[in-house]
Parts: structure tokens; sequence; C-alpha cells
């Protein structure tokens, strides 16, 4: 039976709100939302990468023929790309009209070089993570750089695992994804001159296969010791849960120190996903009664998508138009959130869902849910 790891993917909807809150507190002036540990919510982007190694993998790990690799990649990209191309449009709109708009409100950078034929390009075939000359910002929508590391992270594990089940390799798994991850980081550091993880066009590519790969490791390593933990009480796992809970908390409130030695991050995130994925203890129990939580995590990826678009337009017309104070963001940033999450709940049903891939009804190719 495969499991379900309901707390992993709440996570992603805790996560991906917190990311919404980092860019939100660029509007705001409240202690709200203008702290320490909003600021550096940036590093949960991190926390995806290895998450989404460990639910990759587990669901991918036996991938052995071309036909197979062929599979994973339709269904991982009709997953992803939809809505990224649609959002994409939508800010080449944006940005086509800020021209007329600006003769009627302030508008923020009328000429955005960020934005040009070159960016779109690279935005439109998803290898914004990957530094080119000229590039030198995020742009369009600046949330997507993590979602071509994603897609570029897909590529290296496909194929690898392609490598190692054709290969009879399975049991150097660990050590081949271990090894890969480290090149990663360690090209990374050749190339940038820091493990700073706060790199997105410029190399996040790298950050995302490293973390990425960790997270196949994670996959594996609790495959490997599930038996033998599974046992253990739940006030052991309550007491796991708390502590990485709050050692969590503490690096990302003192980011501005711990970025620097970005792998610390790595690690507290490797242990943290291995710890919840038991779902043993009184956090996980906590966290699966709330509806509300299972619905972000299902919205996740809609919410980390669109949101920098739907803040963009909610400051400009309740800052810029209705001439409201930034410090009013604390209570507009729930009616902010609000906005983006119910927005987020049509576009996971009418896009993410509609342009699902799957092939297993009668043997033919179709759109639907999988």
């Amino acid at each position: 039976m495969k499991e379900r790891f309901a707390v992993l993917d709440i996570f992603r909807g805790i996560f991906s709100s917190l990311v919404v809150l980092f860019h939100l507190s660029a509007f705001s002036a409240t202690p709200i939302i203008n702290n320490e540990f909003v600021y550096n919510s940036d590093m949960f982007v991190d926390f995806f990468f290895v998450l989404s190694g460990f639910v990759i993998a587990y669901s991918y790990q036996h991938i052995k023929t071309g036909a197979e690799l062929k599979r994973f990649f339709k269904k991982r990209f009709f997953r992803l790309y939809p809505l990224h191309i649609i959002v994409l449009l939508l800010f080449v709109l944006i940005e086509l009209s800020k021209h007329s708009a600006s003769g009627y409100v302030h508008v923020n950078k009328v000429e955005n070089v960020s934005n040009n034929i070159y960016t779109f390009l690279t935005n439109l075939f998803l290898v914004n993570s990957v530094k080119f000359p000229g590039i030198n910002d995020v742009s369009w929508n600046i949330a997507s750089w993590s979602i071509s590391a994603e897609m570029i992270a897909y590529v290296v594990f496909g194929f690898t695992m392609l490598f190692i089940n054709r290969c009879n390799l399975s049991a150097l798994k660990t050590i081949i994804y271990l090894a890969i991850a480290i090149l990663a980081g360690t090209a990374m550091y050749l190339l940038t001159g820091s493990f700073k993880l706060t790199r997105s066009f410029d190399y996040g590519f790298l950050r995302g296969i490293m973390g990425f790969s960790l997270g196949v490791v994670c996959l594996h390593t609790f495959n490997t010791c599930k038996d033998r933990l599974q046992i253990l009480g739940k006030g052991l796992f309550s007491f796991l849960e708390i502590t990485f809970i709050t050692l969590n908390i503490v690096l990302v409130c003192n980011g501005d120190y711990f970025k620097s030695y970005g792998f610390i991050f790595e690690a507290v995130f490797f242990i943290t996903i291995l710890v919840f994925a038991f779902e043993k203890g009184w956090v996980s129990g906590l966290m699966k009664k709330s509806g509300f939580l299972h619905a972000t995590g299902k919205y996740s990826y809609s919410i980390y998508m669109i949101h920098t678009l739907i803040l963009s337009l909610f400051n400009v017309v309740f800052i810029r138009v209705l001439k409201l104070p930034p410090s009013a963001y604390a209570y507009l940033f729930i009616v902010n959130y609000a906005l983006i999450y119910f927005l987020s709940a049509w576009t996971f049903k009418h896009i993410e869902m509609r342009f699902n891939y799957s092939d297993k009804q009668q043997g033919k190719k179709r759109w639907w849910i999988w």
C-alpha cells in the first residue's frame, strides 16, 4: 500500500503561505509581517526541494525503461507547466499595459529592464534558474525560477533512476544521490564563492538539484529505518517534532547569519521531513485535524504560482488607488491571503487538475485527474 504522507503535504501549504508573507512584507509596515521570521521565510523554498525529492522518489523510484521515463517526464511537465505558462502570459499582459495604466495610477518600474524578450524566453522554456549572460535579476513571475530548478531536478532524477535500475545499482542509491547533492553544492560554491542558499536566476538550479537529491536520500533513509523506528513511542516522536519545529523557527529567525551556511538548513529540513514522515507525534496529529491545512496543502502549487501576481494587483488597488498606508497590512494581509487562497482553489480545479496527464484509462492517453 502506498503511504499518504498527509503531514508532509500539509507542510507544502504552510510553507507556500509563508513565502506569500515573505513577498507581502515588501509592501507592508507592520510588525505582524515585518519581522525576522517572515523576512527569512524564503528559505522554505529549500524545504520544498527536499520534500519534493522525498515524495517524487517515493512514487517514481522504479523507473526502468525509456517508456517509463518518458511517462514520468510527461506527468511532471503537465503537472507544473500549464499554470506556469498561463501566469507568465498574464504578467506579459500587465507589462504591456503599464504605460497606459501609468496615466491613472503610480506604476513602479514602467520600464522594467528585467522583463524583456530574452528573459521571457528563459521563463517560457523553464531555464530561468540557469545563469545566462546579461540577466541580472529574477523576471516576470519571480517565483517561477524555483519551478525551473524543480524541472531540471526532475531530469537529473529521472535519468539517474533509469541508470540505477538498469545497472542493478539499487544498493547504491543513497550513495549516488548523496554524491549528486554534494556535487551540486560544490559546483554552487565554486561558481558563487559561498554556500548561501539565496540563488535564484543565478545558479538556482544547483540549489534545486542539491535539495531534491537530499530528499531522495531522505526517502531511502526513511525506508531503511521505518521498521525499527515505527515501534518507538508517540512521546518520543512528539518530542522530536516539537524540537525540530522549534529548530526550524530559530534558524529562520536568524537567517541573516545562518544563510551563509546553507548546508545547516538542508540538514535540519532533511531531519524534519524524516521525523514527520512517521506522523506519530502530537504535532502531526494536531495538524491532520485541520481541514484548512489539508486544503492549503492541496492548493500549495497554485498559492505559490499566483501569489506574486495577486500581491502586486492588490497593492495597486489598496495602497496606490485607495491610499491606505502600508501599516494597514496589519489586517489587509488577511484579506490578501484569502483572495490568493480562493483563487488558488479555482486554479487548482480548472487549470492544475484539468491538465494533469494520465494514460491509465483504457490504455488511452487523455487529460484527467491522476
